[in-house]
Parts: C-alpha cells; sequence; structure tokens
C-alpha cells in the first residue's frame, strides 16, 4: 500500500510539473527591453543603430551578450570561428544538445529585430527555465552566430563549410573575414575545429522576424518556415573602353555602362519569364572612371538569384548569362560572369520539427501558416548537420533591413513562447 501510494504521489508529481511547465511564460516587458539595450550598441546621434560585423559596436555588443549568459549561469565561451557559444547542462549527460539562436549584426543601415529577435529571445528562454526551476534531459546550447549578414561566416564553419578563400573577403567594416574573427576573439589558424558531424546536435531552432508582410497582411501570429531558399552570387564585370565623352560619336562608343544597363532590365525580365516564386537581383554597381566627361570603360554589377530549387536557380542564371553575352556582343563590349563563395544551398526545414512548432502554437492558441523564407539565414547551414526547424514572427509592413524595421513586443513574445515550448516538447520527444 505504501508502494502504491508512492507511485500515486510520483504519477501526481509528474502530471503537476507538466500542467506548470505548459504555463510557464516569457516575460515580454523583459525581452522587449533586451531588445532596446542591445541597440545602444551602435547607437548613433539621429537615434538609429550602426552595427556590422567586426565593427568595434559589433564587439562591444558581443561581449554584452556574453555577460548576460555568464550571469544565467551558462557556461560560455567565443569558438574560433567568432560564434558565441553558451551551454547549460541537462539532467541526460549523454544526451546531444538542443541548439538555438541567431544573430545580432546587422546590414548597414539596418534595424533593430533582424537577428536580434532571435538571440534576445534565446536568452529570455534560458531565464524563463531557470526561473521556473526547469531541467531538460537534453543539454541546452545558446548559438550567437558570427556575421550572418556578410555570408552566415558563423554558421558555415558549424557546417564545416567556410573556405579558406571566404577569410579575405573584407564587409563594409573594412576587415576582412579573417581580421574579423580575431577581433571577436576567434583563431582562424583553428577554424577548421569549429565544424560538427552530424549526431553532434539533436536539433536546432531559429525564431526571425520574417522580413516580409505576408504574416501581418493575413493577420497570422506564427509562420513556420518549410525551407530557406539557395542563393548564388557573382560579379558581372562589363569592359569596353573609356573616352572622350564630348567627341567621340554615339555610334562609335564602347559603353560598359550601357551595356550594363541593358543587362540590368534584362535579368528582371528574364527572372519574370520562368513560373515559380524565383528571383534575381542586381544590387550593386560600380562604374569607372567615374567621371561625368568620360565614357564609361569598365562596370561592375553584382548579381544574386535565390529560389528553393538549385536546378531553378541553375536554369535562371543560365538564361541570364546567354542574354548577357548578347548584350554584350551587340554593345561590342566584353563580359565575364565570375562566381562568388557567398553562396548557399536550399534548405529544407525538417518535418517532426515543423509539427511540433504547429503543435506548440495550437496549445498556445495562436495562429500560423507553413511558408518558405526568401532571406537566407544561419539556419540554412545548419540543416547540413542537424534536424533544423524555423519559426517566423510578423514584420510591420513587410519592412526590413532598415531602421524602420519593427515587430511588436508582443510578436515576439509569442515567437518566443513558441521557441521555449517546442524546445520542452523536443526534449521529451527526443532521444
Amino acid at each position: 500500500m505504501k508502494f502504491l501510494s508512492f507511485a500515486l504521489f510520483l504519477v501526481v508529481f509528474s502530471t503537476n510539473s507538466l500542467l506548470l511547465q505548459s504555463q510557464v511564460k516569457v516575460d515580454q516587458n523583459r525581452l522587449e527591453k533586451r531588445i532596446m539595450d542591445l541597440a545602444k550598441f551602435g547607437l548613433q546621434e539621429n537615434g538609429e543603430t550602426e552595427r556590422v560585423a567586426f565593427s568595434d559596436a559589433d564587439v562591444a555588443a558581443q561581449q554584452w551578450v556574453i555577460s548576460q549568459l555568464k550571469g544565467m549561469g551558462l557556461a560560455t565561451t567565443v569558438d574560433y570561428a567568432g560564434n558565441v557559444i553558451a551551454k547549460r547542462f541537462g539532467s541526460d549527460k549523454n544526451a546531444a544538445p538542443i541548439s538555438f539562436g541567431s544573430h545580432i549584426d546587422r546590414v548597414p543601415n539596418g534595424g533593430n529585430y533582424d537577428g536580434c529577435v532571435g538571440s534576445m529571445a534565446a536568452l529570455e528562454v534560458i531565464e524563463t527555465l531557470n526561473e521556473n526551476d526547469i531541467v531538460t534531459k537534453h543539454p541546452l546550447e545558446v548559438i550567437i552566430f558570427s556575421n550572418e549578414e556578410g555570408g552566415v561566416m558563423g554558421s558555415r564553419a558549424i557546417a564545416g563549410h567556410l573556405g579558406k578563400e571566404a577569410l579575405a573577403i573584407k564587409n563594409s567594416s573594412g576587415y576582412t573575414m579573417g581580421e574579423g574573427i580575431i577581433r571577436l576573439g576567434g583563431d582562424t589558424t583553428k577554424i577548421t575545429e569549429v565544424a560538427r558531424k552530424e549526431g553532434d546536435i539533436a536539433a536546432f531552432l531559429e525564431l526571425h522576424i520574417e522580413q516580409g508582410g505576408t504574416l501581418e497582411k493575413e493577420n497570422i501570429d506564427i509562420g513556420i518556415v518549410e525551407g530557406i531558399v539557395g542563393l548564388k552570387w557573382w560579379d558581372v564585370e562589363f569592359n569596353g573602353f573609356a573616352n572622350h565623352a564630348g567627341t567621340t560619336p554615339m555610334n562609335a562608343r564602347k559603353d560598359a555602362l550601357l551595356a550594363a544597363s541593358r543587362f540590368i532590365i534584362a535579368v528582371n525580365e528574364v527572372a519574370n519569364s520562368f513560373e515559380g516564386a524565383q528571383v534575381a537581383t542586381v544590387g550593386r554597381i560600380q562604374a569607372a572612371p567615374g567621371a561625368p566627361n568620360v565614357i564609361p570603360g569598365k562596370v561592375i554589377t553584382s548579381l544574386e538569384i535565390r529560389d528553393l530549387s538549385s536546378e531553378v536557380i541553375e536554369k535562371v542564371y543560365s538564361a541570364i548569362k546567354e542574354r548577357g553575352n548578347a548584350i554584350a556582343k551587340e554593345s561590342d563590349v566584353k563580359i565575364t560572369f565570375a562566381p562568388l563563395d557567398t553562396t548557399a544551398d536550399p534548405a529544407i526545414m525538417n518535418d517532426l520539427i515543423q509539427q511540433e512548432i504547429a503543435e506548440t502554437s495550437k496549445k498556445l492558441g495562436l495562429s500560423f501558416k507553413y511558408m518558405p523564407s526568401g532571406a537566407g539565414h544561419d539556419a540554412q547551414d545548419m540543416a547540413l548537420i542537424a534536424p533544423t526547424g524555423m519559426i517566423f514572427v510578423p514584420s510591420k509592413s513587410g519592412i526590413s533591413h532598415s531602421p524602420k524595421e519593427f515587430t511588436s513586443a508582443e510578436d515576439m513574445a509569442n515567437g518566443a513562447n513558441v521557441l521555449l515550448h517546442t524546445i520542452l516538447s523536443l526534449d521529451k520527444n527526443l532521444n
């Protein structure tokens, strides 16, 4: 009878514990405050924040995040690629960790929410678990990835795909990736030691703002990402002949900028000629010598193509290249396409994790929809080595990569609660 009473006590205790866990919620105000505190790193006189990877503001923000994590009792280090890695121990010492996080670096003239919401939500999840004395079976690992905006550098290193040639690429801070890694506390001579293999991580989750207007327009709380588009970048160079703008007849010119202009229009036309949601963009153009009275002799443009299918990306590129070659011939200039290392393959999110996010959203009374991600994320690389899922929350007016970027405190908290309870559910259901 005593044994039966004790067993009944265990059942009741376990049931009550699960019920209490299901009622746990993040602190919305604390989450929003951390977002605002993070925005102070790189704050300018105009009230906007500049914090590109490797800048002084980025280094200072990283140190602040580390102090926050250490203050929560997490074993926190910076790996050789400049990623912040913070670990919370679980009850099963042999279990692989459930990892989650995002990034805190920003594009030039960016906003306070891209990457930052997922990063600060990760901290909020840990603090909520600590406050409620919840011990997970799996260890939990917060990852704040380095230089996401400049080529998902940190996550590529963890996935084992950061090539040596990428370390020479310079961002708008003026530092190369290699120099930036050292500034963040990493070590480029040991970069390969950062790579993890399949099985090292039980699951990876990333919370992020949508960076589009679908969720807000349809009044939906949560986006469950089905897949992240692949993207490829090229430098496209046009070489004509620089000559005097006043004495060279119009029909005798080898105008590289004119050819580039026709090419930019062709990129748009080709992308629209295919069925589907593929996109192609020319976002940068440099003309030389850059004088008003000189016909441009050399122009370099960027070319970016994105889609959920690598085959579609290749088809669109082939069609664009064909049009580019024809324009170059007609314009009497030379065109070359140089692929850049900052590329990513399409990544499909794990079905089980998608289901867990959906079930969690239902239990929390939140509406949701399945959707693709048109932007690249660290989750894209993590999907190469671990079952991965991604949670979206609404972006006001679909604005991102802009100082006007905004996600409400309520929407951030909704996403953080979905992240928290999806982690707890995975912890219970994964081996």
